[in-house]
C-alpha cells in the first residue's frame, strides 16, 4: 500500500504526505529502538517507553504491525503471557515491575492476536498442545471466576481492570466485581469466535462448534441483559442488584463490533448517541465518556490517564469497524477523518487526545496503539479489516525504513 493511499480526501491542510512519511518513520524507530526488549529469551514489544507490557494494547498494537510486515510479536508477546499463566488459568494483566495487576485477569484479546499472527504467517502449529490448552484454561476462567451470578455474563473487577481505568462511575474501585461489562462481554464474543477459528485450523471441528455456539449465545445475552429500550443503548448490569448502571460511555457503543445487533438498535446507536454532540460526537470524536453525564472531563488532572471524556484510538478504532459492519460506511469515513487529522495534526504520537480541542496527552512521544490512528481512514474507505477471521492476504506499507526486525 502506498504511503499515499493512507490520506483521507477531506484533511486539513497540513496533513500532507511528507509529514505523514515522517510520522511513520518515526514511529517505526521508536518501536524499534525502545519498544522492542527481550524477555525470557524472546523479543517482544510495548508501546511504552517504562516497558510495562498490558493486554488489550499488545492486541491493538500488532494490528498496526502487521502493516509493517512483523507478525513475529503476536506469537512471541502471546507465549509471554501464556507462560505465565497460574494453574487456575489465571494470567495477569501487565508484565513488568512498574503497574501489576496481579488480581485482573487478563483481558479477551489473547485468541485474537494468536489469530491475528497465524493468519498472517499461515503457520498455526506454535499453538497446538500446550498454548492452546492454556487459551482454553485462561478463556474459562471468566466463565467460572468472573460471574457469581452464573447468568453467562461476566464481570469486571473495577475500572482499571477494563483498561478504562478512572470510570468507576461506571464499573467501581478494584475488588468490587460487581458490574458486567458491556465491553466485556463484547470482547469475550470476539475471542470465542477466534478459538472457534484457530480450533478449526487445528483440526479440533469439536471444540470450535462449541466456541462458535457460545459466541452465539453470548452475543444474544449482550443484547438481553444489557439494552435498554428507554434511552436507546447499552448499559453495565451489577449482579448485586440486578440493575442496569445507567451511564453512557463508550462501552456502550461496542456492541457494534460484533456485527450482529439488530438494525434498529444500530440506528439507534448512531443517531440518538454517536452523532450527538451532547455525548460523544465531539470535534474530535469519540468522547469515552458522554459529554452530558455526571464526571466528564477532558484534559487530565495530575498523573491519570482519562477515560472520563478524552478520545482514545482503539475504542475509536473498534468503533469504526463497527460502523462499518452495519453499513454506516459514511460515519465511519468521518469518524476515521477526524480521528487522522487529530493524530497526524500533533507534533507526535501521543498516547490519548483531547476531544474538544484535538491536543495530545499522556506519553510523549507514544508507539503503542495510537499508531492505528493513521490508518483508519484507508481502512473506512476501502473496508479493509485486518482483523477480519478469514483473512488470508494483508495489506503492508510501502516505505523503506518501517523495518522492525
Amino acid at each position: 500500500m502506498k504511503i499515499e493511499e493512507l490520506l483521507p480526501e477531506n484533511r486539513h491542510e497540513i496533513c500532507t504526505t511528507e509529514r505523514l512519511k515522517k510520522r511513520l518513520l518515526a514511529l517505526a524507530a521508536d518501536i524499534r529502538e525502545k519498544g522492542v526488549r527481550f524477555h525470557n529469551g524472546r523479543l517482544v514489544v510495548t508501546g511504552y517507553a517504562y516497558h510495562e507490557l498490558y493486554d488489550w494494547d499488545m492486541y491493538f498494537e500488532n494490528l498496526f504491525l502487521s502493516y509493517l510486515g512483523c507478525a513475529d510479536f503476536c506469537r512471541n508477546n502471546v507465549e509471554m503471557f501464556l507462560d505465565e499463566q497460574h494453574e487456575s488459568g489465571f494470567i495477569a494483566r501487565t508484565m513488568g515491575i512498574c503497574y501489576p495487576k496481579p488480581r485482573h485477569h487478563f483481558k479477551p484479546f489473547l485468541a485474537q492476536t494468536a489469530l491475528l499472527g497465524c493468519r498472517q504467517t499461515g503457520d498455526c502449529r506454535w499453538l497446538d498442545g500446550k498454548y492452546y490448552e492454556k487459551l482454553k484454561k485462561y478463556l474459562d476462567y471468566w466463565f467460572w471466576h468472573c460471574d457469581s451470578d452464573k447468568n453467562g455474563l461476566c464481570f469486571w473487577d473495577g475500572s482499571d481492570h477494563s483498561g478504562m481505568d478512572n470510570q468507576a462511575l461506571r464499573l467501581g474501585y478494584d475488588g468490587v466485581m460487581e458490574f458486567e461489562g458491556v465491553d466485556l462481554n463484547v470482547y469475550l464474543v470476539r475471542e470465542l469466535r477466534a478459538m472457534a477459528q484457530l480450533a478449526l485450523e487445528l483440526g479440533k471441528a469439536e471444540d470450535a462448534a462449541s466456541f462458535s455456539a457460545h459466541a452465539k449465545r453470548l452475543a444474544a445475552l449482550i443484547d438481553a441483559v444489557f439494552w435498554d429500550e428507554e434511552t436507546g443503548f447499552y448499559y453495565d448490569r451489577s449482579e448485586r442488584t440486578g440493575e442496569l448502571n445507567r451511564v453512557k460511555c463508550i462501552s456502550g457503543l461496542l456492541p457494534l463490533w460484533l456485527g450482529t445487533i439488530p438494525a434498529v438498535r444500530a440506528e439507534r446507536l448512531v443517531r440518538e448517541h454517536l452523532l450527538n454532540p451532547e455525548e460523544f460526537w465531539l470535534p474530535y470524536p469519540a468522547a469515552t465518556w458522554a459529554k452530558n453525564e455526571k464526571g466528564y472531563y477532558q484534559e487530565r488532572r495530575g498523573g491519570e490517564c482519562t477515560w472520563m471524556g478524552a478520545t482514545w484510538i482503539p475504542t475509536n478504532y473498534m468503533v469504526m469497524h463497527g460502523l462499518m459492519l452495519h453499513g454506516y460506511r459514511a460515519e465511519a469515513e468521518a469518524l476515521a477523518e477526524k480521528t487522522f487529522d487529530m493524530v497526524l495534526r500533533e507534533t507526535t504520537t501521543r498516547e490519548y487526545y483531547n476531544g474538544e480541542t484535538g491536543a495530545g496527552q499522556g506519553m510523549c512521544p507514544f508507539w503503542g496503539w495510537s499508531a492505528l490512528g493513521y490508518v483508519m481512514a484507508a481502512e473506512a474507505k476501502t473496508g479493509y479489516d485486518p482483523a477480519d477471521p478469514l483473512r488470508r492476504a494483508f495489506e503492508t506499507l510501502d516505505l523503506p525504513g518501517l523495518e522492525i526486525l
